[in-house]
């Protein structure tokens, strides 16, 4: 029985990964590289967390998690029965955090941290046979941010702001895959390369200036991602993917912090990051099918985090569908519960603990639309 590699496009929810896995957001997904004919997409990620706590001086810390959209598109041609090329677009990491308080009477009150990206790929695949391919290009990436430290955990540096101006840097994603098309089986393996970033960085402390405008010069981390699925039965569709990022390569040291505290400064102390998802898809009629997901984020090897990122691992229930509108054109939509482990937000040299944050979730949701051409 030939199954539809299609059946995997119910998967519409993971447009949006919600904090899972560091700062990331779309989990950056090549899949359409491997759909039939000429083809384009357009999708939409909604993500709201709850991020809740209280500090250790016993104030309750309202949400520190704003909510994000997040957008993709891509299409994907064939030039011939081996060649093919897509072209994606996506915002892969960001974050949007503000505690509220004041700074003079909480550990933490006024911290808060942006940042937002934009990455374009393009991508050559190709086919030695029905079963084996080798896929590859480049990538270019552009962030900024911002990030303000206040409170009493800041002590003389409370009131402490950095402006990362916008920079764009290059990178590259290489896979390869092994398909069996009759029992619609895949196991795919993408690298994308780190990308490295020099930001022109302002830096005051209580809106006055510590230095001159100085670069920071950053790298965006590197990431391996395993994706698997297989036919178990009739219109039934079993999936699975690892994803791997090393957060620990991504630092922010500004010069005029360091010099301020004597001491180079790192303002991104995120851990490495490793997501399992599995899941199962059914292809109910012609027209519909859906699919049940569980993922798992392993967190940090304990529950110290930064409190620009204060979740520290999740799990994660998704249910999506797809409906087929006509020969060309198709819906997809999911929905995404998460649960985040408690985290326990520091800061100082030995680490020290500085709030608690427990019971937290996010609901996301995705839509997209494809069609063949």
């Amino acid at each position: 029985m030939k199954y539809s590699f299609a059946l995997a496009a119910a998967l519409a929810v993971t447009s949006t990964s919600a904090y899972a896995g560091g700062l990331d957001r779309s989990g950056q997904p090549i899949g359409i590289l491997f759909e039939q004919g000429n083809y384009a997409e357009l999708s939409l990620g909604y993500a709201d967390p709850s991020l809740t706590g209280s500090d250790t001086l016993g104030n309750s810390i309202s949400n520190v998690g704003d909510s994000f959209f997040v957008l993709g598109a891509g299409v994907k041609a064939d030039i011939n029965e081996q060649l093919s090329f897509a072209f994606l677009l996506d915002q892969p990491y960001g974050v949007d955090i503000l505690y509220g308080g004041s700074p003079a009477t909480t550990m933490l009150g006024g911290t808060n941290a942006t940042a937002d990206t934009v990455q374009l790929t393009g991508i050559l695949r190709y086919k030695f046979a029905d079963r084996f391919s080798i896929y590859g290009g480049p990538s270019f990436l552009r962030a900024e941010g911002n990030i303000g430290l206040s409170g009493l955990a800041y002590g003389p540096i409370s009131g402490y702001n950095a402006d990362f101006a916008q920079d764009g840097g290059w990178g590259f994603v290489a896979g390869a895959a092994y398909e069996i098309p009759a029992i619609a089986l895949r196991f795919a393996v993408t690298y994308r390369s780190s990308i490295d970033l020099d930001f022109a960085t302002t830096e005051t402390i209580g809106g006055a200036p510590i230095a001159p405008v100085t670069t920071t010069s950053s790298e965006i981390p590197e990431s391996w991602t395993i994706d698997f699925q297989t036919g178990i039965a009739k219109d039934t569709l079993l999936f699975a993917s690892i994803r791997y990022v090393t957060w620990e390569d991504f630092t922010l040291i500004p010069a005029g912090l360091s010099g301020a505290v004597g001491a180079p400064t790192n303002l991104a102390e995120i851990d490495d990051a490793t997501t399992y998802t599995i899941g199962v898809g059914r292809k109910f009629t012609d027209q519909f099918s859906g699919s049940l997901s569980f993922t798992y984020d392993e967190g940090g090897p304990d529950d110290l985090v930064s409190p620009l990122a204060p979740t520290n691992g999740s799990m994660a229930l998704a249910l999506g569908g797809r409906y087929q509108l006509s020969e060309k054109v198709r819906l997809s939509a999911g929905i995404r519960y998460t649960w985040f482990e408690d985290a326990l937000p520091e800061t100082g040299t030995p680490d020290t603990q500085r709030a608690t944050f427990t019971n937290n979730d996010a609901i996301s949701a995705g839509f997209k639309v494809g069609f063949n051409f």
